[in-house]
Parts: structure tokens; C-alpha cells; sequence
């Protein structure tokens, strides 16, 4: 699905480089081959997967808010972008309850500014503004949720990017085109995951970072909704649907005609890796022997209990699918997380390993 040629030498700007999904799409950029630059926060934490594949040595790395819309203009110049892949957010829901006006403002205004600052571009740029599956009106219903779905959101986070979602298609539908407040150099489209796990993220209120957290400290795992279901996926797999999704913006592109992948693209897993969260845990446990509780008689505020996400037009459009099963999933993430505590220096050569086990061909679950 991903094709070294088209990103050798292809200019790529990433926001939100610093990041756990940040990290990991930077590192497979560099390793394809692309002139990447990156801008982002200062990471929180010093031992952040970003400092530990040392990315700042391979791309060219600006720290800054992307509601800074003079230097994101002064980045883009100097960058020159082909591809942009709009990673930047404030992502974690329990967070967004304490500061609400901060994730609505990056969420939302931020994606905004991102767009304006490739407005002056004066060639096609394929832009990808990663969302989440977190967008959608929320039934709790058993049943998958289509693009085309109502959009919505209870909690702070989940009603950015839903918002994010449509002001990105107002910002299309306004300043995309061949009119005179309009540029025809820009092809827009929006990538909804599934929740992402992978080895090295240490972010706090994830389940897999507090797992291992737990498990390194020799405690009981902390199970806040032992009971909600999640579409499980590998950070690699929804990274694969954002470059092939890329790769189609550019490779359809005709002056003055609407790019029909200029839309909204679901990316999660295959039905049976949409699992309770107790499952999870169950399955790390076989791959990092211990315990968990459960604190769901305790836990506020409102998170979603069930969410899943269905593919097929990422399937249909893209040739996209996952490649990884639930427990192929788990494996190579608590693997992951065992071997760096064992070896520290190993980060690097251990992502490097999942992404060539994730490349290689008819190597759907190892």
C-alpha cells in the first residue's frame, strides 16, 4: 500500500512530530526516504519516544504552538510542503475537562491555522488532518460508525474534533476552488482512528501507558471502564491509511477538478479487535504477568462506552486494511514495552524491528 518511490525526497511537513503518533510517523518518513520537518510543543517528558529515536537529529525540528499563525506561515515557507500531515492536538479526554478552552482552541483554531498557512502555496499540497474516532455522535450502540454518521460529542475533546471536522469541511468548501479568495493548490482530507497503542507512549490516563507503568512498578493495574469497548490498533496501522491516504490526494490531483478523496477516512481495526478493555488488560497480562483492579465504582467524569468504527470505505477507496489482529496487537506492544525496560538504549532498534515486521508482504499476524 505504501510506496517507497512516492515518498523519496517528497517534502513533508508534520505537526505534532513530538508526539507518540508524531514519533512513530516521523521515524517511518525518515526511514522512506522524506524531507521532513516537523513543528510541535516542547514533549512533556524527558524520556518521551520522540527524544529516544533522537528525531530531532534526522528532520528539521521547530518547537511551537500552531496557534502561532506568524511562524507556522514561516515554517511553511520554509518547508515548502507537498504533504501535510496535521497530527497537532490536545488528545487526551480527561484532560480536556480540566482545561476545556485549551483543547477547543488547539483543536479547532489550531487546524484552522494550519490551513491558512498553506494558502500562499503556489503548488499541490495533499494535506491530511488527523481527527478521531472520537467524532461521532454517540449512540452506545453496537453497530459501526460510517463517515457519513451524525458528528457529535460529550466530552471536551470529542466535541473539538468533531467541531475541528467541520470547520476543516467549511474550509474546503470556502478557500478550495478557482474563484479569486481561493486557492486550486490544496487537496483537504480528514482521518478518523480507532484508539492507538504501541510501544512508547507514556502519555497519563491511557490504558496501556498506566499499564506498564503498573507493571514495571510491580502494582495492580488501575482499570478505570473495565467494561467499554474500544476499536485496539496498532499505532502502525492507522499511520499506513494517513500515508496511503496522501499518496491518493497527490497522485488524483487535476487543476480545477474536486479531488475525490478529499473527504473523511475511518481507520481503525478489524471487527474482532474491538474489544472490552478488560480484554486488553486480560491479554497484556499473558505477555506481562500481573494483576488489575477495577476503579469503574469511582470514576468520573463521562468517558464513551463503546465505540467502533467501520472501514470499508478506506477498504473500497484507498485498497486500505489493517494488518495486525487483536492479539498480534498486544504482542508486539507489551513486547515492546518489556524490552526497552530491560535495555533502555534498545527504542530505536525496537520500532525499527515492528516496522519491518509491519512492511513485509503476506505478514498479516506474526
Amino acid at each position: 500500500m505504501i510506496r517507497p518511490n512516492f515518498w523519496k525526497n517528497r517534502r513533508v511537513l508534520v505537526t505534532g512530530h513530538t508526539g507518540f503518533k508524531g514519533s512513530w510517523l516521523t521515524l517511518w518518513l525518515c526511514e522512506l526516504g522524506a524531507i521532513v520537518t516537523g513543528v510541535s510543543l516542547e514533549p512533556e517528558r524527558d524520556y518521551c519516544l520522540f527524544h529516544k529515536l533522537k528525531l530531532s537529529e534526522r528532520v528539521n525540528h521547530h518547537i511551537g504552538d500552531i496557534r502561532n499563525l506568524s511562524n507556522l506561515k514561516a515554517i511553511v515557507q520554509f518547508s515548502d510542503p507537498e504533504v501535510v500531515l496535521h497530527l497537532a492536538a490536545q488528545p487526551l479526554v480527561r484532560r480536556s475537562y480540566s482545561d476545556p478552552l485549551g483543547t477547543w482552541s488547539t483543536n479547532v483554531q489550531g487546524s484552522l491555522y494550519v490551513l491558512d498557512a498553506l494558502h500562499s502555496l503556489n503548488h499541490h499540497c495533499a494535506v491530511v488532518m488527523i481527527t478521531t474516532d472520537k467524532v461521532y455522535a454517540n449512540r452506545e450502540w453496537d453497530y459501526g460508525y460510517r463517515e457519513n454518521d451524525e458528528l457529535g460529542g460529550h466530552d471536551p475533546y470529542s466535541a473539538s474534533k468533531a467541531a475541528a471536522e467541520i470547520a476543516i469541511a467549511s474550509w474546503r468548501a470556502s478557500f478550495v476552488g478557482n474563484n479569486s479568495h481561493q486557492t486550486p493548490h490544496l487537496s483537504i482530507a480528514t482521518a478518523r482512528a480507532g484508539n492507538v497503542i504501541g510501544g512508547g507512549d507514556w502519555a497519563e490516563d491511557r490504558i496501556i501507558p498506566d499499564a506498564v507503568r503498573a507493571l514495571m512498578n510491580g502494582l495492580e493495574i488501575p482499570v478505570r471502564r473495565p467494561l467499554a469497548t474500544r476499536p485496539w490498533q496498532h499505532v502502525l496501522e492507522p499511520l499506513s491509511g494517513y500515508l496511503v491516504l496522501a499518496q491518493k490526494l497527490t497522485e488524483s490531483y487535476q487543476v480545477g477538478e474536486l479531488n475525490p478523496y478529499s473527504s473523511a477516512f475511518n481507520f481503525g481495526p478489524h471487527l474482532e479487535s474491538n474489544r472490552a478493555v478488560c480484554d486488553l488488560i486480560e491479554e497484556v497480562l499473558i505477555n506481562w504477568p500481573g494483576s488489575w483492579k477495577d476503579l469503574s465504582k469511582s470514576v468520573t467524569p463521562h468517558e464513551a462506552g463503546r465505540l467502533h468504527l467501520q472501514i470499508d470505505k478506506a477498504h473500497h477507496q484507498l485498497g486500505w486494511q489493517p494488518r495486525w489482529d487483536f492479539s498480534t496487537t498486544i504482542a508486539r506492544t507489551i513486547g515492546w514495552y518489556r524490552a526497552v525496560h530491560e535495555d533502555h538504549s534498545q527504542s530505536l532498534n525496537f520500532c525499527l524491528k515492528d516496522l519491518g515486521l509491519y512492511s513485509q508482504p503476506n505478514q498479516s499476524n506474526i
